[in-house]
């Protein structure tokens, strides 16, 4: 058959090499390639790292306010009524949510599940959410989280001596803040130890923590400082114990390191907003990975 007369067959054959060839890159542009690059592994295991990190400090965490719970037994029947307010467990919830959030993320970047990816962006999300709101409300109810911070003061020098660890906070917050008290060195009226009307030799006295030189020949520890203290006058007891209260020095220190708590409030936003985005990414290279690899 000479060249003019090409029949009906050869112009199909040529129109269908034609057609997938122009065909081919059209797919290969809507439709990328399955595989990871390296960005992807990058992400997906600085993601498993840093939540298997978070993991186990919420594990420790978790551990020790246990532990701090028990050995003060305070699971006995006597004491079941006061545990709402112990710290241990404050570090018990923390230490909880903080290893579930990140081991559900470690496991579902490593296993690659879109399910618990999901599950750990959306917890996040809400985490975030509240964080937001938290600041907002600390914002507008600066005088209400006043009266909350004068109850617990209260609530934790009421208890002094029955809780080691609301004692231990105390003792710090009035050492480094160098006050004594919540607003008066006479609040601590209402403890039953450091009460007028009790019986004990620590009637009418304050903590060693409130004194200003607590220490006897400036090395041995002087834990009877603060005894009759609140018999005394404001003039006589200032060149003894620190008269102001702690609220005054805890807003004192706040007005101070407002710009520092400020940033590292925008710092922790930062790093979780982006654990989000880095989270959908990952999901979204899984689940391209699946379809098309």
């Amino acid at each position: 058959m000479s060249k003019g007369d090409a029949g009906p067959h050869d112009t199909t054959e040529l129109h269908q090499v034609d057609t997938s060839g122009e065909h081919e890159p059209g797919f290969n542009e809507i439709h990328p390639r399955g595989g990871y690059s390296f960005i992807d592994y990058f992400l997906k295991y600085l993601l498993v790292l840093s939540n298997l990190t978070f993991s186990v400090l919420g594990l420790l965490l978790l551990t020790l306010g246990l532990w701090g719970l028990i050995s003060k037994e305070s699971f006995a029947q006597e004491k079941i009524g006061s545990i709402g307010t112990d710290p241990m467990l404050l570090l018990v919830t923390l230490g909880f949510l903080l290893a579930l959030l990140c081991l559900t993320g470690c496991v579902g970047a490593l296993r690659e599940n879109c399910f618990l990816l999901k599950l750990f962006s959306g917890m996040l999300l809400v985490i975030i959410t509240a964080q937001v709101l938290a600041i907002i409300v600390v914002y507008n109810v600066q005088q209400e989280i006043g009266n909350v911070l004068r109850l617990g003061m209260l609530t934790a020098m009421a208890r002094y001596q029955d809780d080691l660890d609301l004692r231990f906070i105390t003792d710090e917050i009035q050492s480094n803040l160098q006050c004594c008290g919540a607003d008066t060195y006479r609040d601590w009226e209402v403890n039953i130890y450091y009460n007028c009307s009790a019986p004990g030799v620590l009637a009418c006295g304050v903590p060693a923590t409130c004194c200003i030189d607590p220490l006897e020949n400036g090395t041995v520890w002087n834990s009877q400082c603060g005894l009759d203290a609140q018999t005394l006058d404001e003039f006589s007891a200032q060149g003894v114990i620190f008269l102001g209260g702690c609220l005054g020095g805890i807003t004192r220190w706040l007005e101070q390191h407002h710009g520092l708590i400020g940033t590292v409030a925008l710092v922790l936003l930062g790093v979780q907003i982006m654990t989000v985005f880095i989270t959908t990414r990952l999901q979204q290279r899984i689940h391209w990975h699946k379809v098309y690899a």
